[in-house]
């Protein structure tokens, strides 16, 4: 009976401790993985919403290519006048 209260002593004083520490060196990174996963979400929408007008840019592409051909155009006929 004395070597069980012993060994239930050196599991309370020895071995809980090292299972906090243990539990601690794997739970604070993983907290923080956890902020640096939500930073990455905030940031992500941010993001998304900062690029949603990219599909504008085919049309003006469209429209610039329209602006230049009729410029030349233009530039061509005033040429011929002069």
């Amino acid at each position: 009976m004395v070597i069980l209260w012993i060994m239930a002593a050196v599991g309370l004083l020895i071995v809980a401790p090292v299972v906090v520490i243990l539990a601690s060196r794997v739970i604070r990174p993983a907290l923080e993985s956890a902020r640096y996963a939500d930073d990455i979400l905030v940031h992500g929408v941010g993001l998304s919403e900062n690029v949603a007008p990219v599909p504008a840019l085919v049309s003006t592409r469209e429209l610039v290519g329209e602006v230049t051909a009729n410029a030349v155009a233009y530039v061509t006929a005033l040429r011929r006048l002069v």
